[in-house]
């Protein structure tokens, strides 16, 4: 049995056609269904939703042999133990610092001037920060970084930013790109040594599949 690793939202809306080119259809809307396993068109291979943050974590210890996930996630995790043979192109978008409009970023850069963070990327911001010189006081979110200089929690956020709506109704800009981001097939690797008859043939499906999507 193969043990795929996927969480629901735009990675899974975009990966279920990669699937799809590869061969694999689930047996069940994952939206719908209130499952966490589901089965799929093959008798060996089964998806396990979880969260976008977890998928490594189950791929890595060898809960699943297969997993989909950011490079957002794959950095902060640090991809011990995982192999990761292609960028799929899915979920594309880009890992920003942004500030309220009127905030002199540049200012604060040329000044050195000690700067609050809100993110859930601690690993990613910290290096990005220390690469500029700049001291930070890294203050951990899970959701709506929006609001953190809103409400004066902090003086700029680093999140992901795709169209940049959601910043521009929150009055915040982009200033900075720290990476591009976009989701990577990972693998097991002693899934790979052991079980390298099915999970061989599935990586290169899947790796046709996003060439194909590219």
């Amino acid at each position: 049995m193969i043990t795929i690793a996927l969480s629901k939202g735009r990675i899974l809306d975009e990966a279920l056609p990669l699937l799809a080119a590869a061969g694999l259809t689930l047996a069940e809307d994952p939206e719908r269904s209130r499952k966490l396993i589901i089965e799929t068109n093959r008798p060996d291979v089964r998806m396990v939703l979880v969260r976008a943050s977890d998928s490594p974590t189950y791929v890595q210890y060898g809960a699943a042999e297969l997993g989909i996930a950011g490079l957002d996630v794959l950095y902060e995790h640090g991809g011990e133990g995982l192999y990761q043979p292609v960028d799929l192109g899915i979920g594309r978008c880009r890992m920003m610092v942004a500030v309220p409009e009127g905030f002199d970023y540049a200012r604060a850069l040329r000044e050195r001037t000690r700067l609050r963070v809100a993110t859930k990327y601690i690993r990613a911001s910290r290096e990005h920060f220390g690469e500029r010189g700049i001291h930070v006081d890294l203050i951990k979110l899970y959701g709506s970084m929006e609001l953190a200089p809103l409400s004066g929690l902090a003086d700029v956020i680093v999140d992901l930013v795709s169209t940049g709506n959601t910043l521009k109704a929150n009055h915040l800009r982009a200033v900075e790109e720290i990476m591009p981001v976009s989701s990577r097939l990972i693998v097991n690797q002693a899934a790979l040594k052991l079980n390298r008859a099915q999970v061989q043939p599935m990586i290169v499906a899947l790796m046709r599949a996003a060439a194909g999507h590219g």
